[in-house]
């Protein structure tokens, strides 16, 4: 394992929390942007003749002032729980590409080219295509997923994802390119990265070895990509539309930049994940169907 400890490698600055000082520079951004977005607000009030209409903007203003100072609160508690699990160090992974192979082979997320996963929710359909094409990010060649969400049978949602394997057998997440769109217009690229590019960094999608308890980055885009993800499982029974599937292993994922979401994902031996449930809304996202390769 010693590859393994290699890539975990961090550097701890004498007498500073990396961490916490990440999340206090990330909680002062928020907060300069919320009230730069009210003195903007303002000055569209401004511009408002009717003087009981201005006084609603204005008001409206103040209180989508206090809204967005609160979320920034809550992203700062969020941020310091996860350093609380993850301590004072540097988030600063040792990508070696020599230490990367070719394939994507983690019995809890193959990724093999070619291959089709097809997931339904209540409201979505979702389907994720490992394509043939690869991308260099950080000196390590990538594998390219095409993962596209329909809403209504019309595409919503366009990502592309790029993975990598260690020789260890973790799976490294280097970042993603995402559209969502309405009337086939593109509302927001929010959570686009790239490791290596403006302070971002890689992090673990999936472990090669999981053990209940493990807590790690799954990313790393301060303030644009931050999730995280816990192994609170290794033995569950699951069953969806395409099959059922036993010892599952079972993550809590969680973003400081969504404080109040939670998610369970599960992934199941040779196939990879297999079901997400939404623990806010209850709504599940089961596979479907794999087609291919």
């Amino acid at each position: 394992m010693v590859g393994l400890l290699l890539v975990f490698s961090a550097v701890v600055v004498r007498g500073a929390d990396a961490c916490k000082a990440t999340a206090k520079a990330a909680s002062k951004a928020c907060v300069a942007g919320a009230k730069s977005d009210y003195a903007l607000a303002l000055g569209k009030c401004a511009n408002i003749a009717d003087p009981v209409a201005q006084k609603a903007c204005q008001d409206q203003a103040k209180t989508d002032l206090q809204d967005a100072l609160g979320e920034c609160k809550d992203q700062t508690d969020a941020r310091l729980a996860v350093c609380d699990r993850l301590g004072t160090a540097t988030y600063e992974p040792s990508i070696v590409p020599s230490n990367f192979v070719a394939t994507i082979n983690n019995p809890f997320l193959p990724l093999v080219p070619g291959t089709t996963f097809v997931y339904i929710s209540p409201s979505e359909s979702n389907v994720v295509f490992v394509t043939h094409n690869t991308k260099v990010i950080f000196g390590v060649t990538c594998v390219e997923v095409h993962d596209t969400v329909f809403t209504g049978g019309v595409l919503t949602e366009d990502t592309l994802d790029w993975y990598a394997q260690d020789k260890d057998g973790n799976v490294w997440y280097f970042g993603e390119n995402t559209h969502e769109l309405e009337d086939g217009l593109i509302t927001t690229i929010d959570g686009t990265f790239l490791a290596g590019v403006n302070g971002d960094k890689p992090g673990i999608i999936m472990k090669a070895q999981p053990a209940i308890g493990d807590f790690y980055r799954q990313e790393f885009s301060l303030a644009n990509a931050e999730d995280n993800a816990e192994v609170v499982s290794l033995t569950n029974s699951v069953t969806v539309a395409s099959g059922t599937y036993t010892n599952c292993l079972k993550t809590l994922e969680t973003s400081p930049l969504e404080p109040d979401a939670m998610e369970n994902k599960y992934y199941a031996t040779d196939v990879g994940n297999v079901l997400v449930i939404d623990l806010v809304t209850g709504d599940r996202t089961e596979l479907v169907q794999v087609i291919g390769p």
